[in-house]
């Protein structure tokens, strides 16, 4: 009898792991499938000086709306967080994105779902137009991203926080 349950243990064991281990082994495979955030530097000179293809905060478009259309959210909602951002098109290494540029003092007052819900807002908006996100400070500190990879169907994206925002996260709690 002892012996006996030995073996349901031994059987047991590889399914109590499954249960365990299969949603972390998803949750891996699906960030996989989403590119690393682009290492390109962050070119702040194209804020005052940007060239054909880039568009700003501040770039006018006479025949239309441009993509991202992140100007709403700049007048509106975001106006004292979002600064400005740069948006480049897509290229033979990368796909588009956009880098946001904002506020460093309002950065600093978001606890870590402010922060958290401003990326993914923003980042949810411009992933509707086919680009990916990074966030940054006026030092170019990388803050945070919003990383999709547009080949898959549905498209799978991931959101990057700097260490920093998820300490002061802890902190509070």
């Amino acid at each position: 009898m002892f012996i006996h349950k030995i073996s349901s243990r031994k059987a047991s064991l590889p399914l109590l792991l499954t249960i365990f281990l299969l949603p972390v082994l998803a949750s891996l495979a699906e960030a996989a499938s989403v590119p690393s955030p682009s290492d390109a530097p962050l070119e702040l000179a194209l804020l005052t000086q940007p060239n054909g293809a880039v568009m700003t905060a501040d770039t006018i478009n006479p025949e239309g709306l441009t993509t991202p259309s992140l100007w709403w959210a700049k007048e509106n909602s975001e106006n004292k967080l979002l600064d400005n951002w740069i948006a480049y098109p897509t290229n033979e290494e990368e796909p588009a994105r956009v880098d946001l540029i904002v506020n460093q003092q309002i950065w600093n007052l978001l606890d870590y779902l402010e922060r958290y819900d401003f990326v993914n807002r923003l980042g949810s908006s411009a992933r509707k137009d086919g680009y990916n996100v990074r966030v940054f400070n006026y030092q170019q500190n990388l803050l945070a991203t919003y990383t999709c990879n547009f080949v898959t169907s549905p498209t799978s994206c991931r959101i990057q926080m700097n260490n920093q925002n998820r300490l002061r996260l802890l902190r509070s709690l």
